[in-house]
């Protein structure tokens, strides 16, 4: 019946019946015919499934996401940026990777971050004259580090389906997505040098100390949740909320961008992309639910173990699945359905769980830069007014760079747990 569950989700999906819809349909048809469960343990499980205190993390880093964007955060952090990068050789395009990991430290969402920082920085770039493809590529690509570095909703996501602390798992991918927004950095770099991209900004100790002050309090809506976290003062889920007040403060009553009858629109769309998250995660539960009673993550750790005992070839062969399923799954899903299958198998082969967490995401990233999903490629698209085909030569050097990261990243374990002290 595994087969047949398999067989209808892939039917539903060609069908381009939503995620959320297709998993919990084919979960419980699957039920239905087996017969040996009632229908009302379905509904049991996907409320419990969503009836979760880190869960609550969630809606509250996609509100202070909104509110942070909507507040003219994704303005001062990019000047910031511009003012300390603009005078290199592709200084734009540096400028457009280092806002992404700064916005990633508000937003939590990969979407988010490409579309907060490209509306501005690839109408920029276009205008000092780089090829729109290559600028609209390096917007998505930086747009990923938006689920690397915390606070992450993939990583909340993973933490509960996983059972792992996501303060640590919060901890964990500090170094990891600095080290893909250095790679990346370095990649952009090299290409405008070839191609002669940008260079030539001067901005002075004065220029710096003024953006910096007019960036300050954005570059410590961070600190404070992740400070308060590894201090200890809050949880996850208590720093979501601390987030979300903070952020409604800085943007009404000390930037003054946000305006009362701004907040029920920015109330709604958190609202709406909550939904979708919640809703996938209620579809999954049933899904796991019935490959956990037919035994297949038990099933599929056998199967692993006696095709090698060696951690490093069984993590390319993880590695390998993770980058195929990202390209063709929303990497929500991805998270739920993975997450009760691989863990067990990390587990057998010694793998840390939050080490392997950092190496789902940082692969799922990946997925969002690949056709036919890639996310942030129709995103970062849509804002250049150019076709998503047309991206797809400009992307191929990111893509690259960021297998070869997720490689280090896999079989240098220190990257990710050292600052956690495993």
């Amino acid at each position: 019946m595994a087969l047949v569950l398999f067989l209808l989700l892939m039917a539903l999906f060609l069908i381009n019946v939503p995620i959320a819809v297709g998993l919990g349909l084919a979960s419980t048809l699957v039920f239905f015919i087996d017969g040996n469960v009632s229908l009302i343990v379905i509904i049991q499980r996907m409320f419990n499934s969503v009836d979760s205190f880190p869960l609550m993390a969630i809606p509250f880093f996609i509100l202070a996401g909104k509110l942070m964007e909507s507040g003219g955060i994704s303005r001062r952090l990019i000047h910031l940026a511009n003012v300390i990068f603009g005078r290199v050789k592709g200084g734009l395009g540096i400028v457009s990777i280092v806002a992404c990991a700064f916005f990633a430290a508000i937003s939590g969402s990969a979407a988010a971050t490409t579309a907060a920082v490209g509306a501005l920085m690839i109408p920029a770039m276009v205008n000092k004259g780089y090829d729109k493809s290559f600028a609209t590529a390096i917007q998505a690509a930086g747009g990923t580090i938006g689920i690397m570095i915390p606070p992450s909703v993939p990583l909340v996501l993973y933490g509960v389906a996983a059972g792992v602390s996501v303060s640590e798992l919060f901890i964990a991918g500090i170094v990891p997505g600095l080290f893909v927004m250095v790679s990346l950095i370095l990649l952009v770099y090299l290409i405008s040098l070839k191609e002669g991209y940008g260079g030539g900004e001067k901005f002075g100790l004065k220029d710096f100390v003024k953006a910096f002050l007019d960036a300050f309090l954005a570059l410590m809506m961070p600190v404070i949740i992740l400070g308060g976290i590894y201090g200890g003062i809050f949880t996850p889920t208590e720093a979501a909320v601390v987030a979300v007040v903070y952020g409604l403060f800085v943007g009404i009553f000390i930037y003054r961008e946000i305006k009362l009858s701004d907040l029920a629109r920015i109330f709604s769309s958190s609202v709406v992309v909550t939904s979708v998250i919640m809703f996938i995660i209620a579809g999954a539960s049933v899904f796991g639910y019935y490959l956990t009673r037919q035994r297949i993550p038990a099933e599929l750790t056998e199967l692993m173990l006696s095709v090698t005992d060696n951690w490093i070839i069984a993590l390319l062969i993880l590695n390998l699945l993770l980058l195929i399923c990202g390209v063709f799954l929303e990497t929500s899903a991805a998270i739920i359905i993975l997450t009760p299958i691989l863990v067990p198998i990390a587990n057998a082969l010694g793998i840390d769980l939050v080490h392997f967490g950092i190496i789902m995401i940082v692969n799922l990233g990946i997925g969002f830069i690949t056709p036919p999903v890639g996310v942030n490629l129709f995103v970062a698209a849509n804002i250049a007014g150019t076709k998503f085909e047309s991206l797809l030569k400009a992307i191929v050097p990111f893509i690259l760079v960021m297998i070869v990261d997720v490689l280090i990243i896999s079989f240098i374990p220190a990257i990710t747990l050292f600052l956690i002290g495993d």
